[in-house]
């Protein structure tokens, strides 16, 4: 995912990006332990978003505390 299109989404909607990232991260990390992950660089893409979104979701609470 984009950064300008996560820009896009208000303060709810990242949040809850953020926590469906962090369950999808979960569930691939599992994966990868019990050995059933064929493709790695999904963990990499899926961590790569969630630092992504948090970074879009604390410039958005930034500006609202402003």
């Amino acid at each position: 995912m984009k950064a300008s299109e996560l820009r896009t989404k208000d303060v709810a909607a990242l949040e809850k990006e953020v926590s469906d990232l962090l369950k999808a991260h979960f569930g691939l990390r599992m994966q990868k332990a019990t050995q059933q992950l064929s493709n790695h660089t999904v963990l990499r893409k899926t961590r790569r978003d969630i630092a992504r979104a948090k970074t879009v979701l604390n410039e958005k609470k930034k500006e609202a505390a402003k």
